[in-house]
């Protein structure tokens, strides 16, 4: 059983995706820091074992600093986008 993950941000408030958002994924022993290429896309991590992880995104917004999730990840891939303006954020599991 293996996993892995990925994300995408996208400013909603620009209209555009959020280019070199800096995103990092936590768990036990593992810390992958990346950031969004001009896409706002970043692929995290293969080939994690199941658990709970933490992803935390710093986004291009004046309000909201720092957003983290607390994810559980049981097999396959997981793609967490991040939508974010000025006044508000949301996440979803994508496929």
């Amino acid at each position: 059983m293996s996993c892995s993950i990925s994300t995408h941000v996208l400013d909603t408030g620009a209209g555009r995706p959020a280019v070199g958002v800096k995103v990092e994924l936590s768990g036990d022993n593992l810390t992958v820091a990346v950031v969004t290429d001009r896409d706002g896309r970043a692929q995290l991590a293969d080939g994690l074992k199941p658990g709970l992880y933490r992803l935390a995104f710093q986004p291009p917004s004046p309000f909201f600093r720092r957003v983290e999730l607390e994810l559980e990840l049981v097999e396959g891939h997981y793609h967490v986008p991040l939508l974010v303006s000025p006044y508000g954020c949301v996440s979803y599991r994508g496929s």
